[in-house]
């Protein structure tokens, strides 16, 4: 099994509050508890490692719908895997990675003028929240250490107040708080929109990622 897959799962589930995943043949299944995210596949191969007849044999065992499957390999290689009872999310995501600074060297550039940033931990995960002048959302992020590697999850900056570096410094702010509780690298499930800006940070890329959800078939029977 890919190691970094391994650290993300370890530190997703625990920013997540998911169940502790389930140690597959091909790697891990993880109960989320959520009506359309009830149950995820997470296979612990990479790049060309995954093979066809391993991804074909887990979609092929899932019944119900809301179950998702993570494959790390790219959509156009793995979407014909897939019959018609599967939803791919059309956009790649990928795996990233990236050594953490210290903690000095990740402090924060001051926050644009009439933002607010709020930072606190919680079961082992730390938040950050930015709010307008007006309190009203701005951008958030999180982050769940998990010994020498973190988790990043969920950031995400409102349209309105993008492009004035909410997002580096949400980014910024996660790296300096895992950092300070002994983690040395962190990972996370990028999305291409942002990846151009954990790339200006340093992360590199892993491998791609697909996301597939069931959604039923009707030559298939679903479970109720």
């Amino acid at each position: 099994m890919d190691e970094t897959v391994r650290a993300w799962i370890a530190g997703w589930v625990v920013s997540r509050g998911a169940a502790r995943p389930r140690a597959e043949p091909w790697g891990w299944t993880i109960d989320v508890g959520q009506a359309a995210h009830v149950t995820r596949h997470v296979l612990g191969a990479t790049g060309d490692a995954v093979e066809e007849e391993t991804v074909r044999k887990v979609a092929g065992s899932v019944l119900g719908r809301g179950v998702w499957l993570k494959v790390f390999a790219a959509p156009d290689r793995v979407g014909p895997w897939l019959d018609g009872g599967w939803w791919i999310d059309p956009e790649p995501g990928c795996l990233m990675s990236v050594r953490l600074p210290g903690t000095d060297a990740a402090r924060e550039r001051p926050l644009p003028d009439g933002y607010r940033l709020r930072e606190w931990e919680q079961g082992g995960v730390t938040r950050v929240l930015v709010t307008a002048a007006d309190g009203s959302f701005a951008a958030r992020g999180q982050i769940a250490p998990t010994g020498p590697t973190a988790v990043v999850d969920q950031v995400e900056t409102d349209p309105d107040h993008r492009r004035r570096g909410l997002g580096s410094l949400v980014m910024r702010t996660l790296h300096r708080a895992a950092a300070g509780q002994g983690a040395h690298t962190a990972v996370l499930g990028g999305t291409p929109e942002g990846r151009a800006l954990y790339e200006s940070l340093g992360w590199r890329v892993v491998a791609p990622l697909t996301s597939a959800r069931f959604v039923g078939d009707g030559n298939r029977v679903t479970a109720a």
